[in-house]
């Protein structure tokens, strides 16, 4: 499967798992040191296809035909700033925008928070979307972060490669979901500084190798 065809994939999935509807949400890679591909602004999933898809420098200057993404700056800006970064998710899922909207962060209620980079998914600031200013809130709050929330907009996803940004979108709907639902029965009782450091230690080994008891 080429580079733009992974793109169109992971645009139908998020799609399929709800994460987007209609022409919300964009997906980006990045090409070569200075460059990026990304999804076309305004297409549905229905229409997407490999040819539609836009390459850019980092500056912006066009490298195809094409109109790319509203947020195609947020996209070129993490790459600037994270060059471990290449692949770049954004996504209008229901419950991180209800969280969002709230402009709240999600702090250590569950021990997957950690996952993330840090003890907290950070609300990045509001800022007008396709903005200069909404790309740089967004690099900040992706500072040893994967993934943060946009207030009164949506969330943001980066990982080493597009299945990881996909997944890292896809757990962190599920996780802000399970966070909206327990502040229906009140403050939750957070994870301490110490039991979230035991997380992170056990997080350098999950996946690759067995955990001690």
């Amino acid at each position: 499967m080429t580079e733009r065809e992974q793109i169109v994939e992971a645009y139908l999935r998020l799609d399929r798992e709800g994460l987007n509807r209609g022409s919300s949400g964009n997906v980006s890679v990045r090409c070569g040191s200075e460059g990026l591909l990304i999804s076309p602004t305004g297409i549905d999933a229905a229409r997407i296809d490999a040819a539609s898809l836009v390459e850019l420098g980092l500056d912006g200057r066009e490298r195809s035909a094409g109109v790319p993404s509203s947020e195609w700056q947020m996209h070129a800006e993490i790459y600037r700033h994270f060059p471990e970064t290449h692949a770049v998710v954004h996504t209008h899922s229901d419950a991180c925008v209800a969280l969002a909207c709230q402009r709240m962060d999600i702090p250590a209620f569950h021990y997957m928070v950690a996952g993330y980079g840090g003890n907290s998914i950070r609300c990045a600031p509001y800022a007008t979307f396709g903005s200069a200013a909404l790309a740089s809130n967004a690099v900040l709050a992706l500072e040893r972060r994967t993934a943060c929330l946009l207030s009164n907009h949506g969330m943001l996803s980066r990982a080493a490669n597009l299945r990881a940004a996909v997944i890292t979108a896809i757990k962190l709907e599920t996780l802000a979901r399970h966070y909206w639902m327990t502040l229906q029965l009140g403050a939750p009782t957070l994870l301490s500084d110490a039991e979230m450091q035991e997380v992170h230690e056990r997080y350098k080994v999950y996946g690759r190798s067995r955990m001690a008891g």
